[in-house]
């Protein structure tokens, strides 16, 4: 799961992006290895415009609706009438795949399916070749529109940034394992009209009170309790890989530690690019995730002030086996997984976005949440890591029109079940 889930850039702004983000300093004793240019140098990749489909009209969401059973449901274009290409229906079948031990056994929050729904379509996309996914697609699923279909996507990647198991000179911030004293509390056992909600916090005597924010963090609440799994070389760039939830630490021998969401503090989020933006600190032309981090860098001590005004603050654990993963406990899929708000979008389904840019568009699969990716309609694309994925997500905020893609006789059911 991403950061608060996978709290996206989107959060900064609206985008989110990243890929090789070097270090600051290098280390002293032995030879450091060499280093990308710093992150803000990578420049976002300018889009190529599209025109998207036209959704049925439809109102919006009503207000006070959280599931897209209840939000209003229209039946979309057929799946062999949408432009899907091979290489993206092939991506989105392999993450399928993937997300078919869980499909199938996962209560969906969005009222539209049920396990049992998915079982068709998971028992032959173990035996469909790549060569014929977008046969697959068309002949198990129908599209359907939530609400008046009108999708805005962001973007995320998996960071690479400076750091080291130990710290020495040049690798001073530390990587906090989650606290033993960070509590979970699941609202909805104590009372029906709080089902569904849960805070997280700290007991001080007999009460529970909010736990550490970031400035207090940073300031050293969590120091000397053994809590360091890993320590950075640039407090920005760590700022940035708590946003997206996961990333790669690159070691002074040039090994790599791979690092993955473990808790977050239950603190609000408060996303600096819009507060950056309502400050005139930055125009909208730069209020891409490299330009608020050259804005920061260029600012250190305004820089921190502002990254503090961010309560929320993330925990890791050192990730071994394949991911990065998802929200599914699966890894995640470059150009093939989206996050998605799970009361909207059932998390294993297929999802096509048709947006007013294209490398936005195509097929993908729901494999992720994020704190940013609330209602519906609302996504965001993964791109897996390096120079171009952060290059793409950096900048990525499209808008245009999204069909989720349900077993075939999903809308026939649900309208007898209404009827």
């Amino acid at each position: 799961m991403r950061a608060w889930g996978v709290a996206a850039c989107a959060a900064l702004l609206g985008a989110c992006s990243s890929g090789v983000v070097p270090a600051g300093r290098p280390a002293t004793g032995g030879t450091a290895p060499a280093r990308p240019a710093p992150s803000s140098g990578v420049p976002v990749r300018q889009p190529v415009a599209a025109t998207p489909l036209t959704p049925a009209p439809a109102a919006p969401v009503p207000a006070g609706v959280t599931t897209a059973a209840a939000a209003g449901l229209l039946a979309g274009p057929a799946v062999d009438d949408l432009p899907i290409t091979m290489a993206a229906a092939a991506r989105a079948l392999g993450a399928f795949k993937l997300s078919c031990a869980t499909l199938v056994r996962r209560t969906d929050a969005t009222g539209l399916t049920r396990g049992a729904d998915w079982q068709p379509a998971c028992d032959a996309a173990r035996t469909t070749q790549d060569r014929d996914a977008s046969a697959f697609f068309a002949r198990y699923f129908e599209t359907v529109q939530v609400a008046d279909g009108k999708a805005f996507a962001t973007g995320y990647y998996e960071p690479e940034i400076a750091g080291s198991r130990t710290r020495r000179p040049g690798y001073e911030v530390p990587v906090y394992a989650r606290p033993s004293d960070l509590v979970d509390v699941d609202l909805g056992s104590f009372t029906d009209t709080l089902a569904g909600k849960s805070i997280r916090g700290r007991v001080d005597g007999t009460k529970l009170v909010p736990y550490h924010d970031r400035t207090a963090i940073e300031q050293g609440a969590l120091a000397g309790r053994g809590l360091e799994i890993a320590w950075a070389a640039d407090p920005v760039e760590l700022f940035f890989l708590q946003i997206q939830g996961s990333g790669r630490l690159r070691l002074p021998d040039g090994g790599v530690m791979r690092i993955g969401y473990a808790s977050q503090n239950g603190r609000d989020y408060t996303g600096i690019g819009k507060l950056m933006l309502d400050r005139g600190l930055v125009q909208r032309g730069q209020a891409s995730m490299q330009g608020i981090m050259a804005y920061l860098r260029a600012n250190p001590e305004e820089g921190k002030a502002i990254m503090r005004e961010n309560k929320s603050y993330v925990f890791f654990r050192e990730l071994t086996g394949a991911g990065p993963l998802g929200a599914l406990g699966i890894p995640v899929t470059a150009q093939a997984t989206v996050a998605t708000d799970p009361k909207f979008v059932p998390l294993g389904a297929p999802v096509f976005l048709s947006m007013d840019r294209q490398d936005a568009n195509g097929l993908w699969i729901a494999q992720d949440t994020g704190g940013a990716i609330k209602g519906s309609n609302r996504f965001d694309t993964f791109w897996g890591a390096g120079d171009d994925a952060r290059a793409i997500a950096g900048g990525m905020a499209a808008r245009g029109t999204a069909w989720l893609l349900l077993p075939k006789g999903t809308l026939e059911r649900l309208g007898a079940a209404r009827d």
